[in-house]
């Protein structure tokens, strides 16, 4: 597995994770075990410093979230990302997230991306092949598409995690739709002002929403207004 720092890219990688547990971001250990095994040097554009916690520019006016973003969206969704389980990525940019749900879900699981902007779909594929859940692709259980987030992945429907990297003005009803009884989602909602919100269908299908934090994410819109910059 190559590294952009000469090798030294698996123990910044673990330094990372080390700093978000130290700042009480990550308390599980499943969380930590992921994003020690996805390293995110392999998802952020060359000369970025990748370990730094902060959101990073990846072009087509789209960014990579935080890792502290990363790290809460994986501990809201642990219990819906068990082995076997469907997860769907909304906005999956370089593939970092969705790589790190593929690698929770295992090889009997789907883990899905959708990105609207189709050489973010190529790069993300490169960038996966190049890392742990490399073989997850491979196998088909990992797979990246082009398309509109908005409506979803209706071929892996129903899924128990759902997970929305770009704010939209309201929940996106096919999302909750395609959200399996059971299932959760975490979605950055609002305009200006945003919230994470955490949004459970419960068995008998009603869904009850709560906000998590206050967030700041690029809009979820069309691929036109995006690359046009809103």
């Amino acid at each position: 597995m190559e590294h952009h720092s000469g090798g030294s890219g698996t123990n910044k990688n673990k330094q990372m994770v080390e700093q978000l547990q130290r700042y009480g971001v990550i308390s599980s250990k499943k969380v930590v075990e992921v994003m020690e095994t996805i390293d995110r040097a392999l998802f952020v554009p060359d000369g970025t410093p990748a370990y730094v916690d902060s959101p990073m520019a990846i072009g087509y006016n789209a960014t990579i979230s935080a890792p502290h973003m990363h790290a809460t969206c994986l501990q809201l969704l642990e219990e819906n990302l068990q082995p076997g389980m469907h997860a769907l990525d909304v906005g999956s940019g370089t593939g970092y997230l969705t790589a790190c749900f593929a690698t929770m879900v295992g090889p009997q699981g789907r883990a899905i991306g959708v990105e609207h902007i189709p050489e973010l779909v190529a790069a993300s594929i490169k960038n996966i092949e190049k890392s742990a859940a490399a073989s997850l692709l491979k196998g088909g259980s990992l797979s990246v598409h082009a398309g509109d987030g908005r409506e979803g992945w209706p071929e892996h429907a129903p899924y128990d995690a759902i997970h929305v990297g770009a704010a939209a003005p309201e929940i996106p009803q096919p999302l909750i739709d395609q959200l399996k009884p059971g299932g959760r989602m975490v979605i950055p909602v609002g305009k200006i002002f945003q919230d994470l919100q955490v949004v459970d269908k419960n068995l008998d299908g009603s869904v009850s929403i709560r906000n998590e934090t206050a967030v700041r994410y690029v809009p979820l819109t069309s691929r036109d207004a995006q690359l046009k910059g809103y």
